[in-house]
């Protein structure tokens, strides 16, 4: 979200959560990003969100100008397909990766709690890295990072990477010359992958050194010069590296998200499907099934022929699955 706001030029103040600096009122449920938007008179606050994607599309209604989403509506379906990807199913590498291997474990335990206090004394520092990475090893398998899924999420890691290592050989980002919400939505979970966790990040510079380089540039594009509406592709001109991405989009979160909502629906207390020939496992996640209801509102709001074209772009990708309402 701070890349968003940065991009779009929109005055912001940052505030690290739970430090003593931190004076905004508690959000409905306590996860990040949070944006409070201030009273007209600069005392206090008229409301607290969270949740990137919905805030991205409040501020689009709000603000004009330096726009994330596509002009043509179907292009900004498979934009937002492309976020939700990012945000659901990326995040399980991000997770994997830092709570699955010593060195990320022991990096994290370090740093993290002195994110919000410098003074911590040594005492503390201890007992905050106990508390973290204990608590954080312990929840990996609700995100689906076992040794059991380990081949599934690391294999979709390096392929992402290639992915948008072969479409930065072409153009700046994912649909156009100009960032939309779906890169946003991969940034969010490359900073971590690609900057901070070692296994990840290692894996990233031999991989795919362009992403590594694109991430650090995603951080600030205020730079970015950008004209109305233009520089967005065409919907049938995508690179054939966006249409990999669509494939892998297909591959790995789509059946999973399918799967996830039998399961919620059914009351069951694990998820099971194949992903790229191999049995995927975890426990079901509710606020996913949200996700899927979500994607599927937006997919049916388009008007029949831009449902058409949109359809067009994903047919054979494995993403139809996605999209078929029950």
């Amino acid at each position: 979200m701070r890349g968003v706001l940065r991009y779009r030029h929109i005055p912001f103040r940052w505030m690290l959560r739970d430090s003593k600096w931190d004076d905004l009122p508690a959000p409905a449920v306590p996860i990040i990003p949070v944006i409070a938007y201030p009273n007209a008179d600069g005392t206090g606050y008229q409301e607290v969100t969270v949740d990137s994607s919905p805030q991205i599309m409040r501020l689009e209604a709000d603000i004009t100008g330096r726009s994330v989403v596509p002009t043509d509506p179907a292009l900004a379906f498979i934009d937002s397909l492309i976020e939700d990807f990012g945000d659901e199913w990326l995040t399980k590498a991000m997770y994997h990766y830092r709570w699955a291997y010593e060195a990320d474990i022991d990096k994290a335990g370090k740093l993290l709690p002195i994110s919000r206090n410098l003074q911590l004394d040594s005492d503390q520092s201890q007992q905050m890295y106990d508390f973290i990475t204990q608590r954080q090893i312990g929840r990996r398998s609700l995100v689906g990072s076992t040794e059991w899924n380990t081949p599934i999420i690391e294999g979709s890691y390096r392929r992402v990477l290639q992915i948008m290592q072969a479409r930065f050989a072409k153009g700046d980002f994912m649909l156009g010359d100009r960032p939309g919400r779906g890169d946003f939505g991969l940034y969010g979970q490359l900073t971590q992958l690609t900057r901070w966790d070692p296994t990840a990040v290692a894996v990233a510079v031999d991989v795919a050194p362009k992403v590594v380089n694109w991430v650090e540039r995603m951080d600030d594009l205020a730079w970015l010069p950008v004209t109305d509406d233009a520089g967005w592709d065409e919907l049938d001109g995508l690179d054939p590296a966006t249409g990999q991405l669509l494939e892998e989009i297909g591959r790995t979160y789509a059946p999973f998200m399918v799967a996830n909502t039998k399961a919620l629906m059914a009351g069951a207390d694990e998820v099971l499907c194949q992903i790229d020939g191999q049995e995927y496992r975890q426990a079901p996640f509710a606020y996913q099934g949200k996700c899927l209801h979500w994607l599927r509102e937006a997919y049916q709001a388009l008007d029949a022929a831009d449902r058409g074209r949109a359809d067009t772009v994903l047919s054979g990708t494995g993403c139809e699955q996605l999209l078929n309402v029950d």
